[in-house]
């Protein structure tokens, strides 16, 4: 598991994020803090592989805190989550090593979208460190990883459909660890079974969800749909 730091002064944004990032296999959030202060105590104790970072803190800017980060010998990566997007701040925030920079208000498809790219790096790194592999071709890999091209999990909802319930569906989905039916995941989250029916097919055929058949003892097989990790 990635454990995760999010930073935010607004009690209610941190707790958001931290249920976005809690939907998204293999990353948990390990803590919050709503202050420069906070968040670096925090990181100094260990344990955090990942600072989810806002950049208006009421102590320090979260670019302050990712420089005395790295002056005290802390190189826990950093994606900066924020609505500062103005040049200086983002060229200064590459300066500093931020892995991602991703502006306010945005999706948790754009969020996921960065954790996953992040995942890929950690996976390459440690793939090509694990075999002692040097030259440009496993450079490229590792630079390579944190692209963020739209991925095909993650596209457009079909009219008629919202983000909200499609982030529902997953959830259960995600926390169950085990195929559900259509009928299970309309009683999990209080919808029609063919409204819930409807999301599943479509999350199936974005290919995130796997669909498999229950054969019963007559009639028709049960359609049941399981979680797809990235």
């Amino acid at each position: 598991m990635i454990d995760v730091l999010v930073v935010d002064d607004d009690f209610r944004v941190a707790e958001i994020n931290a249920k976005y990032v809690g939907k998204v296999p293999g990353f948990r959030v390990a803590a919050r803090a709503h202050s420069a202060a906070q968040a670096l105590a925090t990181v100094a104790r260990g344990g955090i592989d990942l600072v989810l970072l806002d950049h208006y803190l009421p102590d320090r800017t979260g670019l302050e805190l990712v420089h005395l980060m790295r002056e005290q010998g802390h190189g826990t990566d950093v994606i900066m989550i924020t609505a500062a997007s103005d040049v200086t701040t983002v060229q200064k925030a590459m300066r500093l090593g931020a892995l991602h920079y991703l502006v306010k208000p945005f999706t948790f498809a754009a969020l996921r979208t960065r954790l996953d790219s992040y995942a890929a790096l950690r996976r390459t790194v440690d793939r090509v460190g694990g075999r002692g592999l040097t030259g440009q071709e496993q450079v490229d890999r590792i630079f390579g990883a944190l692209r963020t091209t739209p991925a095909p999990n993650a596209p457009g909802l079909p009219s008629g459909q919202s983000e909200p319930t499609t982030d529902l569906i997953c959830g259960v989905l995600h926390r169950a660890g085990h195929p559900l039916s259509a009928h299970e995941v309309a009683a999990e989250t209080g919808l029609s079974r063919s409204t819930a029916q409807r999301y599943l097919r479509h999350l199936e055929q974005a290919g995130r969800l796997r669909l498999s058949l229950k054969y019963g003892d007559t009639g028709r097989p049960e359609h049941r749909y399981a979680w797809v990790a990235p």
